[in-house]
């Protein structure tokens, strides 16, 4: 491990590497010493050959191995795919902020690859013994990954579990389970609408927000949001001051 002034770089070990679903792999990552991650955080991986880092939600993180789910979406994420184990790996983190966990009642909401650090957030909601529901949202049932645990499970086909997109039962889920917090992660539309439910019914939401990064640390601006503060609009990097924010503050456009 080499610890620079604002980061540190493991110099890592792939163990685990397989297909999760039709669409999504899990790889464990063993970095050879206990990290400590907040839900929510996340980790940003070297690529052979390319010159900007992938960054990744983290999914699980035990002993000093790091999960991570992700999707084939690029050259970076191909490369990842195509690790063996044993190999090497070269990652960033913990970056960003994570989750700000409460004791309260809490629904957890993910949709798609966003169900990864709501799934970690999960483990360490139930480690502290606070009472939690897991919602997550998949275009099928194909797409749902072997192995995760989620109690309620809606998909836009219906092949399993409640038939449309996840945003069509946010409301029905404040009513029946009536949280005192929600946290979420997901595309934007999806975060949005569970942002405004907040709202609606007086109940604070935390969101994880998606976005295209390059440098992850907050230099090149290119994952920057508009947010609320001080009664003004100002501008705010995902990587850096996110990716969770107050659902409240996000400027929804």
């Amino acid at each position: 491990m080499i610890q620079t002034q604002n980061k540190k770089i493991y110099k890592a070990v792939a163990e685990t590497v397989k297909q999760v679903s039709s669409s999504s792999y899990f790889i464990e990552i063993n970095c050879g010493e206990k990290i400590n991650i907040k839900a929510g955080q996340f980790i940003s991986i070297y690529c052979n050959g390319l010159t900007l880092r992938r960054p990744f939600s983290v999914y699980s993180n035990k002993n000093g191995k790091i999960g991570i789910l992700f999707k084939e979406r690029g050259k970076g994420t191909k490369y990842i795919k195509s690790l063996k184990t044993g190999d090497l790996i070269d990652i960033i983190g913990p970056l960003g902020n994570g989750f700000n966990i409460k004791d309260k009642k809490s629904l957890l909401i993910g949709a798609g690859i966003g169900i990864a650090p709501i799934s970690f957030l999960k483990s360490q909601l139930e480690e502290r013994n606070i009472t939690c529901i897991f919602a997550g949202g998949f275009l099928n049932k194909n797409e749902i990954p072997i192995g995760i645990n989620i109690d309620k499970i809606y998909t836009d086909d219906g092949s399993y579990g409640g038939k449309g997109s996840i945003i069509d039962y946010i409301e029905g889920l404040i009513n029946e389970y009536k949280p005192e917090i929600i946290y979420a992660c997901g595309p934007l539309i999806v975060l949005k609408n569970i942002a405004l439910a907040g709202q609606k019914h007086n109940v604070e939401t935390q969101i994880a927000m998606e976005k295209v990064m390059a440098c992850g640390i907050g230099v090149c601006r290119g994952c920057v949001i508009d947010i609320k503060k001080d009664n003004k609009i100002v501008n705010a990097t995902v990587c850096k001051d996110g990716p969770v924010f107050s659902g409240s503050e996000v400027v929804w456009r």
